[in-house]
């Protein structure tokens, strides 16, 4: 089963340059690491082999996970988006009830997630709870040290 994600034209570009720099730089620089281990002797005790291949396999394990995701990835045409009610690259302000305080948030992939620039993630506790909601619903949404109402004040487009 695909796990298809979805994401912004600059999500889906960054995805791309990772997966691109891990295959033509850290790919070659691993085997050359590999390659520069094995001249140094006896193998069965050459820890600088080992721990070069070990990396050598993570490195290979990244790069088929980054190729799935890459795979499975739709765009987001941001200009069919509806405003009606909260989606995926919806800005979303919030105010919460029990201390009156108002955020604005942009739900995105769990991939571009960054709260720092107010990116939240659409499988994160509070966007899972504000998805499908309308300007003056009140979510109620669960999190680890209880439960927050957010009334939802207004939607936009990033």
């Amino acid at each position: 089963m695909s796990n298809v994600s979805y994401y912004t034209a600059e999500g889906l570009k960054k995805l791309k340059e990772e997966l691109d720099y891990l295959k033509a730089v850290m790919r070659p620089k691993a085997s050359q690491d590999i390659a520069e281990a094995r001249d140094k002797g006896d193998l069965s005790e050459n820890a600088e082999y080992d721990a070069a291949k070990e990396a050598q396999g993570l490195l290979e394990m990244k790069i088929s996970k980054l190729e799935e995701l890459y795979a499975n990835a739709r765009l987001i045409d941001e200009s069919q988006l509806d405003l009606s009610k909260v989606l995926v690259l919806s800005s979303v302000k919030i105010k919460n009830q029990a201390n009156g305080m108002e955020m604005k948030y942009t739900l995105v992939a769990e991939s571009e997630a960054d709260l720092k620039t107010g990116k939240i993630s659409v499988t994160s506790p509070i966007g899972k709870g504000l998805l499908g909601k309308s300007v003056g619903e009140v979510a109620e949404i669960t999190v680890p040290n209880g439960k927050l109402k957010f009334e939802i004040l207004e939607i936009t487009r990033e």
